[in-house]
């Protein structure tokens, strides 16, 4: 049986994409992405869900007044969706310790950065790929892992490297990085961890 996986996104849902298209393709067989949950009312993502055919949910923060009330909330959709995967692809919320504790080993997440570097609280979106620059590395990449308390602090499950090259900017690495490394990795990590559960 398929285990069900629900993809929590705040913006433009490339990396959904890539995992939709992934699983059309047949790359995730022991997993099925069931549900899509955005933040952000205004999220293309769920535009992205709707042409799947995935049903999309908004569950938004600012409304619910507190972190507390809109986990409860997003805890209460995902039991109801009978979730046995979280996928964090782009969702700019940092989950409680309260949250994440109840879900181990079962949210995952893609980080455009080879973890333990430029990561952690205030390193997400373009912030990650200007810090990989002003610093001079000359490799970068992407990381997927499970999600606990720390941000960016849980067990890495695959990485993969991306060259800088001469010139590069933030946008245009952090295109490079998607295109190379994230929407190649999160579709494997998806399907490895459906398939080990």
């Amino acid at each position: 049986m398929k285990k069900r996986i629900a993809v929590l996104v705040s913006g433009g849902g490339t990396n959904l994409q890539a995992l939709l298209e992934a699983e059309e393709a047949g790359k995730i067989p022991h997993g099925e992405i069931a549900m899509v949950v955005s933040n952000n009312p205004n999220a293309y993502a769920l535009e992205r869900a709707r042409n799947f055919g995935v049903p999309a949910a908004c569950i938004n923060r600012k409304e619910l007044g507190s972190q507390a009330a809109f986990e409860a909330e997003l805890q209460a959709v995902l039991e109801r969706n009978g979730t046995d995967l979280i996928i964090l692809a782009g969702f700019m919320c940092i989950l409680s310790e309260n949250f994440t504790s109840k879900w181990p080993k079962r949210i995952i997440n893609v980080h455009p950065a080879l973890i333990p570097c430029f990561c952690g609280e205030g390193y997400y979106g373009l912030r990650v790929h200007q810090a990989a620059l002003d610093y001079g590395v000359k490799v970068t990449g992407a990381t997927v892992h499970f999600v606990n308390e720390i941000p960016d602090g849980g067990e890495i499950i695959a990485q993969k490297a991306v060259y800088i090259e001469e010139g590069d900017t933030p946008e245009i690495l952090q295109r490079r990085v998607m295109e190379q490394a994230e929407w190649i990795l999160l579709p494997e990590a998806a399907e490895k961890v459906c398939a080990s559960m």
